[in-house]
């Protein structure tokens, strides 16, 4: 039961909320099945769906095109080592660059899976993909993963400000070697949502100064900017979805801007305030928000 929970709440992560829902902890199925003959008894201890996973990693390795949109697509794009090739003639740009070791291991993964099918079996009991794939973090609705250039560091703050308070102790910095999701653009500031080094988890701005090489997403942010006032004592975040990590706790009584509403599992407002006098932008329950319009269901992105 375990098992079909992880695998159904992978899938439904993945393939239904998010072109890309999270990291694979383990980058590879099969981390040298380019380098070594892959043997029958190794791949009789995986179930026949992963199989499919084991077979189009070997292709994924040479940036193979797989259909939009399907579960290939989605699985491969969640990671990090896996960029699609420019030129979508597939046969020219993947498959002549395979080598005769990776096409043995192509021949031979297709024939224990056509073993499994000639004996009625799914080898149920075999490894799953989903065994090496992380649930990830609740991403909220509305960040959508970007593909963005490996190695850059850039700096994050909290508001569309140098000035804005920043977390890790003014040093938060997102690494493009991990997965990034996006929001969209605000004068030249890009929020997004990413996973830290310690585990957690911090939306931010990155201002397109410190960019190397800016993502492609031209989705833009509109705002409420709306005066709003907070209705019981709660804790301000910029992990909505793992930690919880606080910044700060409002009042009841405490007037901030809200901006909108984004949604994982809970609703979150998020909002604008000062903390020590330095601007900072966070997430609060929506329950714990009192707006002029007193709705918290219209977000106010695109």
């Amino acid at each position: 039961m375990r098992r079909l929970f992880r695998r159904a709440l992978s899938l439904l992560l993945c393939l239904i909320l998010l072109p890309c829902a999270a990291m694979g902890e383990r980058a590879y199925l099969i981390p040298d099945s380019n380098t070594r003959y892959l043997t029958r008894d190794e791949l009789w201890t995986w179930d026949y769906e992963s199989l499919g996973y084991v077979l189009n990693e070997i292709f994924a390795r040479h940036g193979y095109n797989f259909i939009p949109g399907q579960k290939y697509d989605y699985y491969f794009r969640c990671m990090p080592w896996y960029t699609p090739n420019a030129d979508s003639d597939n046969s020219r740009a993947c498959y002549s660059q395979l080598t005769s070791l990776e096409w043995a291991n192509e021949r031979l993964v297709k024939d224990v899976r056509a073993e499994m099918r000639a004996m009625g079996t799914k080898n149920e009991g075999g490894q799953s993909v989903w065994d090496y794939f992380s649930a990830g973090f609740d991403t909220l609705q509305g960040f959508d993963y970007i593909s963005v250039k490996a190695n850059q560091k850039w700096p994050v703050y909290s508001a569309p400000d140098k000035s804005s308070w920043r977390g890790a102790n003014g040093k938060a910095m997102l690494s493009t070697n991990g997965h990034v999701f996006a929001a969209g653009w605000e004068s030249g500031w890009l929020l997004v949502m990413y996973e830290t080094n310690n585990g957690s988890v911090r939306v931010g701005y990155v201002s397109s100064a410190d960019m190397k090489r800016a993502p492609d997403t031209n989705r833009m942010l509109s705002f409420d900017y709306s005066s709003a006032t907070v209705t019981a004592s709660c804790t301000l975040t910029d992990d909505p979805a793992r930690a919880y990590a606080s910044i700060a706790t409002l009042r009841p009584g405490a007037t901030v801007t809200y901006l909108t509403t984004f949604f994982n599992r809970s609703a979150w407002a998020y909002v604008e305030t000062s903390v020590g006098g330095q601007t900072v932008r966070g997430f609060i329950p929506a329950g714990c928000l009192s707006t002029a319009s007193d709705s918290y269901a219209d977000s106010m992105l695109p």
